[in-house]
């Protein structure tokens, strides 16, 4: 009987997304193979979409884990924060620490070189339209598998307010895809039905967040303009999470999706703060320890089918699949 068709899927969370690191080596150890061997999609947002680039060209997740724990105290140092005046006009964040780290991990690969399918959304800032980089699993999928894997990384991690819009080598200028899909669960739903074609049925998922509030705080007023600020950003991401959520179980059906996004207390860890990151090492521990046997009762922890990239226009050959039927193409472009 063929495996299920395996998703993983990461949120954004800026820093915080040493937890889905962690919740990842603690699993990587424990099935004793690399993870890009044990899922057949992998979509990722801002903080995620860095781990599924690094996890789609073979990094472990111990290396990926480990590069977080430098990443962090850098790039958000306070010798990397702008001024005041220049947080006004730029954005709270020298952006490039972070680049220069990614080159280090991702050196001149590009997407073309992940070793499964890859998922990374970002946003057009000029159009205001969705801008998903995709590798070539369909093949109307032409031109993303040629961007530098550091392109696709600004691109996703660029956060409004945090960093400035990324702008590629061909001139586009993109933003953090966390601001239409925090939690890419449910388009990555959408992509393995819709655009892949697999059975619903077929379709089990992992979907990692990066922590979360209680949803109950209490409405803080106009009295503090900061804590209204992080109230109501929360709440957009509540919101976004839920749709994502909703959406993913009524396509796949909520009994095949394993969803990690432990509740902490309200303030304890931030996007930007380094303070505790040891701490959400270990929660991601004890969170994995937990998953363990879910996991494996959906055969998370056995190796999928090889990821065959679809060749360029005009050459010869379309890849098969196992049974040798030739793979059905979907209907429009990016979702």
């Amino acid at each position: 009987m063929p495996l299920p068709r395996k998703i993983l899927t990461i949120d954004g969370g800026g820093v915080k997304g040493i937890f889905p690191a962690a919740f990842l080596a603690t699993v990587e150890q424990c099935f004793e193979r690399p993870l890009w061997e044990c899922f057949d999609l992998i979509a990722g947002t801002s903080t995620g979409g860095i781990i599924a680039l690094a996890l789609g060209l073979g990094i472990s997740a111990t290396e990926i884990k480990e590069l977080y724990m430098r990443l962090g105290p850098e790039v958000f140092s306070p010798q990397n924060r702008h001024s005041l005046w220049q947080q006004l006009r730029k954005a709270k964040y020298n952006p490039k620490t972070l680049r220069d780290l990614l080159v280090k991990t991702f050196g001149q690969n590009t997407l073309g070189a992940s070793k499964t399918r890859l998922v990374i959304p970002a946003v057009h800032a000029l159009n205001n339209q969705v801008y998903v980089f995709k590798t070539r699993h369909h093949r109307r999928f032409e031109v993303d598998h040629r961007v530098p894997m550091v392109d696709v990384a600004m691109a996703t991690a660029a956060a409004p307010i945090y960093f400035p819009p990324h702008v590629t080598a061909n001139g586009q200028r993109l933003v953090d895809g966390g601001v239409w899909a925090n939690n890419p669960l449910g388009m990555a739903a959408v992509e393995a039905m819709a655009v892949l074609d697999w059975p619903r049925d077929k379709i089990v998922a992992l979907s990692l967040g990066c922590s979360r509030y209680p949803s109950d705080s209490d409405y803080p007023g106009f009295g503090s303009p900061l804590k209204l600020k992080n109230y109501v950003v929360d709440l957009f991401m509540q919101g976004q999470n839920h749709f994502s959520m909703g959406t993913a179980s009524l396509i796949l059906g909520h009994e095949r999706i394993i969803r990690v996004d432990p509740v902490v207390p309200n303030g304890r860890y931030s996007l930007d703060s380094c303070e505790r990151l040891e701490e959400l090492q270990a929660l991601a521990h004890a969170e994995a320890r937990e998953a363990l046997p879910k996991l494996r009762r959906l055969t998370f922890d056995q190796a999928t089918e090889p990821f065959i990239p679809y060749p360029p226009p005009g050459s010869e050959g379309i890849p098969l699949d196992s049974q040798g039927a030739q793979r059905q193409a979907g209907q429009s472009g990016q979702p």
